[in-house]
């Protein structure tokens, strides 16, 4: 073959591959748009159109390989993925990758565009082409960067609220295995504390004291609301504060009196202060010594506590979109009650109204958890008790995925716990049980065992609920606390008593039954 004949073969080839890439352009800019849409429906879609079949199928087989992965994974490796959301480092992984497939994904709709669009176009077709094209980029930038700031927005609530177990100390927290933390736990318990840090207050003072002990089997639970005025908080006899106090937290030499500085919700301000270091090292003295202290009183081992902000407990309820609560009697907004014949007294600026099903926003929802003015301790236990019943059914899959970013960020402001990141799977778990089982409130009896603070019962309130967690059934239609009344011709209902020392179901307790105020 001469010299001439090569070269002009030469010459020809790149014409016949152009000729071919041409025969699989769209003849119009309005058909390359379409093409161009089902290409970023179906990555890949577009190079198989625009003649690049072995990319294009490459492209559409990892594609639906990793769509069938991701479906695999979410739907019969539910552990692993639990386990990543609680991972920082695993996180931050799945952010880059989260970023990366964006990225690869609008490089495919790009290209795909380039190659099916027209070899000779005008100027409006074309910038009609590359707005289009910038529309789908856009598309898939927006649900790429919310979904690298939802993951970025968990691993930040990760790494501030929960500490793993070598960056945290704390005196009080039990040793587990990892791999099965409630292999040995038959009921976890786990302190609640409410505390009121915000402006206008001197130090920090819980005023919400509340145990739940959770049977890990089955996530049956069990709430008991200490009052927050109870003097004479013991400790065991093996721990370090039972020599300073071996009568409980009081001070004998002021006698028999009420004693504010030496109430339950004064110890995790005033014991550190008084005996700093005194159970070893801690991240939180003052839960701490309530865990000792409270478990102690209600005989229980108590395992970790979760403490609340309560400003930031108004940020959490509006996250969630508002809770819905039945309101049976007005509730004070604001107010601080000086003493009897107090000409001091500052009044509620407004109440909250009775009613069922009552839609309450972040501020009002605040109040309905801790609005006291005129009313009683048990009265405002108990409406804490309704408040986190309520939050926990406001927490729908829906409000998770559409505000999750919110409710990060309110939860990191409002939570400090000493629940370590290594058992978080299993804490995860245990919540999905205890939202589908039974939550009910454990009566301590106050009439009998603690008609005022000075003086509290404790051995009584121990056999309650002693008896109170071994019971196995649940309460059954005639059982005084679970049952209501309806007077005839009445269309109000009547609340049945909850009998003293028993337990009452969450969902009766908070029912709209307005006589009981």
């Amino acid at each position: 073959m001469s010299r001439s004949t090569r070269a002009a073969g030469r010459r020809s080839a790149p014409r016949g591959s152009r000729s071919r890439q041409k025969a699989h352009r769209a003849r119009s800019a309005s058909k390359a748009i379409g093409l161009t849409l089902i290409s970023a429906l179906i990555p890949g879609s577009g190079f198989v159109m625009g003649g690049r079949t072995k990319l294009g199928a490459f492209i559409i087989t990892l594609s639906l390989g990793l769509l069938g992965l991701a479906a695999f994974i979410g739907l019969t490796h539910r552990d692993s993925v639990v386990e990543l959301a609680v991972d920082p480092s695993r996180l931050l992984i799945a952010t880059a990758v989260v970023v990366l497939l964006g990225f690869c994904w609008i490089c495919v709709v790009v290209s795909s565009h380039k190659l099916l669009r027209p070899v000779s176009v005008s100027a409006v077709g074309r910038l009609a082409g590359s707005a289009f094209v910038g529309l789908l980029c856009f598309g898939i930038a927006v649900p790429t960067t919310v979904a690298a700031q939802t993951v970025m927005a968990q691993r930040d609530l990760v790494g501030n609220v929960f500490q793993s177990e070598g960056d945290s100390k704390s005196a009080t927290r039990p040793k587990v295995n990892k791999k099965d933390p409630w292999a040995n736990t038959p009921r976890l318990n786990i302190l609640l504390l409410g505390a009121d840090d915000g402006a206008g207050r001197e130090g920090t003072r819980t005023d919400t004291v509340m145990v739940a002990s959770i049977d890990t089997k089955t996530g049956d639970t069990k709430l008991i609301s200490l009052s927050r005025n109870f003097m004479r908080m013991p400790f065991p006899e093996d721990s370090p504060l039972h020599k300073f106090y071996p009568e409980g937290f009081w001070d004998p030499s002021l006698g028999n009196v009420e004693q504010p500085e030496f109430y339950l919700d004064a110890m995790y301000r005033n014991l550190p202060l008084a005996h700093p270091g005194a159970l070893g090292p801690s991240d939180n003295e003052g839960a701490d010594v309530l865990k000792v202290s409270v478990g102690e009183a209600m005989g229980l081992k108590l395992d970790y506590y979760m403490q609340v902000n309560l400003q930031g407990f108004e940020q959490l309820i509006e996250a969630l979109g508002g809770i819905t609560v039945n309101i049976n009697y007005k509730v004070p907004i604001g107010g601080d009650y000086r003493g009897p014949g107090s000409a001091d007294d500052t009044l509620p600026s407004r109440y909250l109204q009775p009613g069922p099903n009552q839609h309450l926003n972040g501020h009002d929802g605040l109040w309905f958890a801790r609005g006291r003015y005129g009313l009683s301790d048990p009265s405002r236990q108990e409406r804490q008790r309704c408040t986190i019943h309520a939050i926990v059914n406001s927490a729908n899959p829906a409000n998770l995925v559409t505000k999750y970013q919110q409710l990060a960020s309110a939860s990191k402001k409002l939570l400090r716990t000493d629940i370590p990141q290594e058992i978080l799977p299993a804490f995860i778990d245990l919540g999905r049980k205890v939202k589908g089982a039974n939550v009910s409130n454990v009566d301590l009896d106050k009439d009998k065992n603690f008609p005022s603070g000075k003086n509290p019962d404790y051995e009584a309130m121990r056999e309650i609920v002693k008896n109170a967690l071994e019971t196995k059934t649940k309460p059954v239609a005639s059982t005084p606390s679970s049952t209501t009344t309806k007077k005839p011709g009445s269309t109000k209902t009547t609340p049945a008593k909850t009998p003293a020392g028993g337990t009452e179901d969450l969902k009766d307790a908070c029912a709209y039954h307005p006589a009981k105020g």
